[in-house]
C-alpha cells in the first residue's frame, strides 16, 4: 500500500467537501467528520446516530489501539451532525451502506467503499497519495499547524515519539522541501 498524505490546502480542502456533499450527503459527511476527529477509518465506520446525537464528545475504544478515547466535537462539526442526523433514527448507522448484512440488516459502508469516496475525490482534482488515511492526516497537518503543539497531538493520535508524528503528518516532508529550496543546490 502506498503511502497518503494530508491534503495541505484548506482551499482544497473546502473544495473536496463540497464535490462530495454534491454528490451524496454521507459522503461528504464521512469527509467532514474524518478531517476533523483525527480517528481512523476502522473507527469512524461503525459509528451509529446515537453515537454523536446531542453529545459533546465523542467515546470510543480505538480497534488498533484499545485505548479509550473520548473526542470533544468541535462546534462546526456539531452543526455538521445536526444537520445530517436530523432525519436518522438513534440507531441508523452515520454511514449506512445500501446493502444489508445476510441478515438483512442494515450495516455501515465498507472501508473498501470509503476507499472509493476519497479516491473519487481524488480523481476529480488530480491528486495521487490520496486514500482514507488522508482525512486523519489531513486533521493532524491542520491542528498542527493552527496549535504548534506536537506534544498534544501526539497523544491525540497515540504516537510514543514527536519523529513519528512529524513524519505521520508531512511536516518533516515540508521542511525538507523548503529546505532544498533555500539551499538551491551548489
Amino acid at each position: 500500500m502506498n503511502a497518503v498524505q494530508p491534503i495541505r490546502d484548506t482551499d482544497l480542502v473546502a473544495e473536496i467537501k463540497k464535490y462530495l456533499y454534491s454528490r451524496n450527503q454521507r459522503d461528504g459527511f464521512l469527509f467532514t467528520m474524518g478531517i476533523n476527529i483525527g480517528l481512523r477509518i476502522m473507527d469512524i465506520l461503525p459509528f451509529k446516530v446515537r453515537d454523536v446525537r446531542g453529545k459533546e464528545n465523542i467515546s470510543l475504544r480505538e480497534r488498533k489501539t484499545g485505548k479509550q478515547q473520548s473526542i470533544p466535537i468541535s462546534s462546526s462539526l456539531r452543526r455538521a451532525i445536526k444537520d445530517y442526523i436530523a432525519d436518522k433514527n438513534d440507531d441508523d448507522f452515520l454511514f449506512e451502506s445500501r446493502q444489508r448484512d445476510k441478515h438483512g440488516r442494515p450495516r455501515p459502508i465498507s472501508r473498501e467503499m470509503a476507499y472509493k469516496i476519497m479516491r473519487s475525490a481524488a480523481k476529480q482534482f488530480g491528486l495521487e497519495e490520496i486514500g482514507c488515511h488522508t482525512m486523519r492526516k489531513t486533521f493532524g497537518y491542520h491542528f498542527y499547524k493552527r496549535e504548534k503543539n506536537i506534544a498534544l497531538l501526539m497523544d491525540i493520535f497515540n504516537h510514543s515519539e514527536e519523529s513519528i508524528t512529524l513524519r505521520y503528518i508531512g511536516i518533516n516532508q515540508d521542511e525538507i522541501a523548503q529546505a532544498m529550496k533555500r539551499f538551491g543546490g551548489l
